[in-house]
């Protein structure tokens, strides 16, 4: 893991760090923590896609150094929001590849989508502590990070919140007795819904997450279990376990965020209140840990902790997220283009809800098995070609591709 080479962030080594996405919940939450102890962090660049009042506010705040926003046109916007500042402004992609490249010991790669991947594996590539909030840049080009990674002598830190309690209880020089992961679903807000009521679902119901506080894109996620079928396809990268030995168990608490099974009958598990500020600052402190402000579990008045096994015929989605890293290649590339299309006509209302696992799977249909991913632009031409088919099946009003 490297562990020797970093060194804990205090107001006598303060670590210097960078904020991709951080105007979305987990860059809040990141930005949050960060001053709650200002002394122990030097902020070298914050980048936001469009909120450009938000992301001038958070750089003041925190003395950023460079404040990015990635739609060019927003540029003299956020130029004049930090009139008066030090603060350097800058716009575009290629900004905000340059902020990722700049020389901060952790980076919080918290955009979401697939558009964070860019940023991600620059970040991997120069030696940083990439702390990993966005989902797709693992799913679409694991192979590319995760090797990065190590070429660099980097080190990735999981942040959401399974695959963090993972990182947290895993031994890496326990691999071998290792029996299986075992990922925690919260279930989402359908988990007891026939299929006939979630054929009506609305875009307001699927948002509405029970326990957790998170974007719309990763709510409708959770509502169809699609983001537990990434999770899955991330963990098998992450942790180097074959999928017949990642077990998917719904837990609708959310109190146990995951645990890993050892031979010997051990069952190791990571506990806490369902706030991304958990994991995020496990991450931020690593490999220390620091002072967060989560409420802590009152172990005496906790509702009963009950698990039961996910349904694949209501969510399809885990089924699909198996295949496609059987099928290997670009596979998954595919299934993330097309649930991200899926899920933006949903929300545009546009489709149904349970059109989202039908467009998904019918793209997955054209995929056919393939060698492994060598280069960014083979990811990039996958996932444009995906998209493509999945907007014309909107536009279309038939789901089917």
């Amino acid at each position: 893991m490297g562990m020797m080479r970093w060194t804990a962030p205090s107001p006598d080594t303060p670590r210097r760090v960078t904020i991709v996405g951080s105007t979305g919940s987990v860059g809040q939450s990141t930005a949050n923590l960060i001053a709650r102890a200002p002394d122990s962090y030097r902020v070298e660049a914050l980048v936001a896609g469009n909120s450009v009042e938000a992301l001038a506010d958070q750089a003041r705040r925190l003395k950023a150094r460079l404040a990015v926003v990635a739609n060019p046109q927003r540029y003299r916007a956020l130029k004049d929001a930090l009139a008066g500042t030090s603060v350097e402004a800058a716009a575009g992609p290629e900004a905000v590849i340059e902020a990722a490249s700049r020389p901060a010991e952790w980076v919080m790669a918290a955009v979401v989508g697939y558009a964070g991947l860019a940023p991600t594996l620059t970040a991997a590539r120069r030696g940083a502590m990439v702390a990993l909030a966005n989902k797709e840049a693992l799913v679409c080009a694991g192979r590319l990070l995760i090797d990065a990674v190590a070429a660099s002598g980097g080190v990735l830190l999981p942040v959401d919140s399974e695959h963090n309690a993972i990182f947290q209880v895993f031994e890496p020089d326990q691999r071998a007795a290792i029996d299986r992961l075992i990922l925690t679903a919260s279930g989402g807000p359908f988990r007891t819904w026939s299929l006939a009521e979630m054929a009506g679902v609305t875009p307001e119901q699927a948002l509405a997450h029970p326990n957790w506080d998170m974007g719309a894109k990763i709510s409708i996620d959770s509502a169809t279990m699609m983001n537990k079928g990434l999770e899955l396809i991330e963990a098998h990268l992450l942790f180097g376990l074959p999928t017949e030995q990642i077990e998917i168990v719904v837990h609708p608490q959310s109190v146990i965020h995951s645990m890993v099974a050892y031979r010997d009958g051990s069952v190791l598990a990571q506990l806490g209140t369902p706030d991304m500020r958990v994991p995020i600052a496990h991450a931020l402190g690593w490999p220390a840990r620091i002072d967060g402000p989560a409420a802590r579990l009152d172990f005496a008045n906790l509702a009963p902790l009950t698990f039961e096994r996910p349904d694949s015929g209501r969510f399809p989605s885990l089924r699909l997220a198996r295949e496609a890293l059987a099928l290997g290649g670009l596979a998954p590339v595919v299934l993330n283009a097309a649930n991200e299309v899926a899920v933006a006509a949903f929300l545009a209302r546009r489709i149904g809800f349970l059109d989202i696992a039908r467009l998904v799977e019918d793209v997955m249909a054209t995929v056919e098995g393939a060698g492994p991913v060598e280069s960014l632009q083979q990811v990039q031409a996958a996932d444009r070609e995906a998209r493509e088919k999945v907007e014309l099946a909107v536009r279309r009003h038939r789901v089917s591709v």
